[in-house]
């Protein structure tokens, strides 16, 4: 589709990260930019940045785990612009501690926020998108939408995304209605998501805690992070797959060779087995050694 100075833009996890990357991107493409957030100040920055392209913004502080909060998200975006035409399911999480022996609310928080999120998102908005005349829809799952292994209750949430997003793909493309579809699956980009849990919510109770063993691996993510892509890169990315149109965003193809070779041995039959090398992280027999080394100085200062 066109990105004119008409288009409506609404992006969910618009105040840091990917979110704002795609927000300032559809700015400078001219488009009228919503953008919606969980975290106040965050969100009161980004829309001083994008605001500065010149175009119209509306900025809401938006749970997207809550329905009412996304169906209210969608009304206000008709209500001040007329229509909406794009909307990016974005906002995304991570974390929420150990997923088997710590708090169920992990579970909930995660998938709250990256599966009902999109759920909302596409309920609240594709109805008003179709009476628009068209659009696009941007679903933000991840590489462990498709290579689990980071996080069960996050690649649970990713590889919903990406069947939910395939689904509706289908679906739109058979009732012949002018609606994209893009699936956005990057690897490691430069965002803030390794600290998602400066928004827990406080009716979970107390943020879970990282024990040593766990700081290993979070800290070996965090330099992946750190080192990533550039979130700019990434929207850039996500417009031409919205302009062309095109589903799969795959920013890091390397990804994408390793999935590749994971459904390979699905075929086969094999038992899943752990993989000893990840773009940007070291060997995984090196992080286990790193784990016990964790493991066994916190069990000596216990005694």
């Amino acid at each position: 589709m066109e990105i004119t100075n008409e288009t409506v833009a609404v992006v969910t996890g618009a105040g840091s990260g990917i979110g704002l990357a795609l927000a300032d991107r559809f700015a400078r493409a001219g488009a009228r930019v919503v953008l919606a957030d969980v975290q106040q100040d965050a969100l009161d920055a980004a829309e001083a940045q994008v605001g500065q392209h010149g175009v119209e913004t509306l900025a809401r502080t938006v749970d997207v785990s809550d329905a009412e909060q996304v169906e209210a998200l969608a009304a206000t975006t008709v209500e001040r612009f007329g229509a909406v035409h794009v909307i990016c399911n974005n906002a995304g999480v991570a974390g929420g501690g150990d997923p088997w022996l710590g708090p169920i609310e992990g579970w909930e928080w995660v998938l709250g926020v990256n599966l009902w999120g999109v759920v909302y998102g596409i309920r609240s908005f594709l109805p008003r998108i179709v009476q628009a005349g068209g659009g696009h829809i941007v679903n933000t799952a991840s590489m462990a939408g498709l290579l689990p292994g980071f996080s069960p209750a996050y690649d649970v949430s990713k590889h919903g995304v990406v069947a939910m997003s395939e689904g509706l793909f289908r679906q739109l493309g058979e009732a012949g209605l002018p609606i994209g579809v893009s699936c956005l699956c990057p690897g490691w980009v430069k965002t803030g998501i390794i600290d998602s849990d400066r928004n827990w919510p406080t009716e979970y109770g107390p943020a879970p805690e990282v024990d040593a063993a766990g700081q290993v691996a979070r800290d070996h993510v965090r330099r992946a992070i750190d080192e990533g892509m550039q979130p700019a890169a990434v929207a850039d990315l996500v417009l031409d797959a919205v302009r062309t149109p095109r589903f799969w965003v795959f920013p890091h193809p390397e990804f994408v060779e390793i999935a590749a070779e994971r459904f390979a041995t699905i075929v086969e039959g094999v038992d899943p087995q752990p993989r000893e090398q990840t773009p940007g992280m070291p060997p995984r027999s090196q992080i286990m050694a790193e784990v016990l080394a964790a493991m066994t100085a916190g069990a000596e200062q216990g005694e």
